[in-house]
C-alpha cells in the first residue's frame, strides 16, 4: 500500500499530569486533586475529555463554551492543566486550534482519533488552499460554504493518518456518508438528469468524490485501473491500490522538467515488450496535456489540468490497456523501484504493510471508540455541532 507524501509527521508527546492551583471555579485542594488523578483510572471517555481539556490548557486556548458545564472532563482536565502550567504555555498557531478542535469534534461524536500520527504539523501537511472536489479557495469564515474542513475519507474508519483530506464545508456536508459505489452512483445520476445537482455538487464534482473515495477502498486490480484520475491524491492520503498509485505518479511527473527522461527510465523497468508499447502509447496520448501546463503558474491550475487530461476517453483507453498487462503485485514492485531509483520528481512514496496500512483507523469498531465511550458522548451532548468547526 503506498502512501503519496511530501514530509513525515511527528509525534508531539503527551504531557504529565502535574499538581498546582487553578482559578476558574475550582480550589486549590481540588485542581491538586484532579491532577493527580491518573488518567488510566478516569472511564474511557473521560480519560479522552480530560486529555483533551489538558492540551488546551497546555497551549494556552480556551474550550468551546459548549463544553465547559460543571461536570464535563473536558473542564476538569481544563482546569487542571491551567493550574500546572499558569502562564507557562506552549506557543498555539493555526494548526493548533485546528487540530484540538478536530479533536474535539470526534470526541464529541465517539469517533475514534489516533493521536500520535495526527500532529497539528500532520494538519499543516494536508492543507490546501483549493478544495479539490470543488475546486474553490477556501476560507475560515464560520459557517462559509467554502470554509476550511476536515475529511474522513473512509466512513468506516477514524480520524487517522492516511483518511483525511482538507476540503470545503459544502463537499464534506455533501460527501458525508458516501463510499466509493455510492458517490459513483450518484456522479452517473446527476450526468443522466434530469436532476443535474444533488447537495449542491454537480455531475463534476461528484465524480471527483468517487475517485478519492476509490483511493481507500480496496479494488480488484481491473476495477482500479478503470477508474480515471478525475483528482490527483490529496497530500499524506494512503492509496490502498497499487495501480492508483503508479497512475498519479506518472501523471504527476509531467508537471516538471525532465519528465521525458524520467518516465523513459520507468518504462525501461516494464517486464514485457507489450507492456512498454502500450506504455509508450498511453505517454503519446497524455503528453499534449505537458503544453499546458507548462504556460501554468499556479499549482492548483497545474493540478486541475493534469486532472482534466483523464477527462478524454482516449487517454483512459490507453492506460487501462497498459494497466491489464500488470497485476497488483508487479505493479507495487514497479513503484518500488521507480521509488529507490530516484525517477520520481517532487514526491515522495511511502510503502506500508498491509496490518500498518490502517493501524488506528479502528475498522475494527466502524471507526467509533469503544462502545462505552460512543454511548457516553451520544447521551451528554447528542451530536451537538461546534458552531466554528465541521469535520465528518
Amino acid at each position: 500500500m503506498a502512501q503519496i507524501t511530501s514530509t513525515a509527521a511527528v509525534t508531539i508527546p503527551t504531557s504529565p499530569l502535574l499538581a498546582a492551583q487553578l482559578e476558574l471555579g475550582i480550589n486549590r485542594d481540588e485542581a491538586q486533586d484532579m491532577a493527580a488523578e491518573p488518567a488510566a483510572t478516569l472511564p474511557a471517555s473521560q480519560s479522552l475529555g480530560f486529555a483533551l481539556g489538558w492540551d488546551y490548557a497546555h497551549h494556552g486556548l480556551t474550550p468551546p463554551a459548549l463544553h465547559l458545564f460543571a461536570a464535563s472532563p473536558l473542564r476538569q482536565g481544563y482546569q487542571a492543566g491551567c493550574a500546572t502550567f499558569g502562564h507557562r504555555t506552549l506557543r498555539a498557531h493555526r494548526h493548533t486550534q485546528l487540530w484540538l478542535a478536530l479533536r474535539t469534534h470526534a470526541w464529541t461524536r465517539g469517533r475514534s482519533f489516533e493521536d500520535v500520527q495526527v500532529t497539528p504539523n500532520y494538519l499543516q501537511q494536508i492543507e490546501v488552499s483549493h478544495c479539490p472536489i470543488t475546486r474553490q479557495r477556501l476560507d475560515d469564515h464560520p459557517g462559509s460554504s467554502k470554509q476550511r474542513s476536515i475529511d474522513r475519507v473512509r466512513n468506516d474508519a477514524g480520524y487517522a493518518a492516511g483518511n483525511l483530506v482538507m476540503m470545503s464545508r459544502a463537499a464534506n456536508q455533501a460527501k458525508a456518508e458516501h463510499g466509493w459505489l455510492q458517490a459513483l452512483e450518484l456522479a452517473r445520476s446527476v450526468e443522466a438528469g434530469p436532476i443535474h445537482r444533488i447537495a449542491s455538487l454537480g455531475p463534476a464534482e461528484w465524480q471527483r468524490v468517487a475517485v478519492l473515495t476509490s483511493f481507500v477502498t480496496e479494488l480488484s486490480h481491473e476495477e482500479a485501473a478503470a477508474v480515471p484520475l478525475l483528482v490527483l491524491p490529496p497530500n499524506r492520503l494512503r492509496l490502498f491500490n497499487p495501480i492508483q498509485a503508479l497512475q498519479a505518479l506518472v501523471t504527476r511527473q509531467l508537471a516538471t522538467p525532465g519528465w521525458s527522461a524520467r518516465l523513459a527510465r520507468i518504462e525501461a523497468l516494464l517486464p514485457t515488450e507489450g507492456a512498454k508499447g502500450d506504455f509508450n502509447r498511453f505517454l503519446m496520448a497524455l503528453a499534449p496535456r505537458v503544453l499546458a501546463v507548462q504556460d501554468l503558474a499556479q499549482e492548483p491550475q497545474i493540478r486541475w489540468a493534469l486532472e482534466d487530461a483523464w477527462q478524454q476517453p482516449l487517454l483512459q483507453k490507453r492506460w487501462l490497456r497498459f494497466a491489464l498487462h500488470l497485476n497488483a503485485a508487479q505493479t507495487e514492485a514497479l513503484v518500488q523501484r521507480a521509488a529507490a531509483k530516484r525517477l520520481i520528481s517532487c514526491m515522495h512514496v511511502q510503502q506500508h504493510s498491509q496490518p500498518s496500512a490502517t493501524e488506528g483507523w479502528a475498522l475494527e469498531r466502524k471507526g467509533f471508540c469503544t462502545p462505552s465511550v460512543q454511548d457516553v458522548t451520544s447521551s451528554a451532548y447528542s451530536e451537538r455541532a461546534n458552531p466554528s468547526f465541521t469535520g465528518s
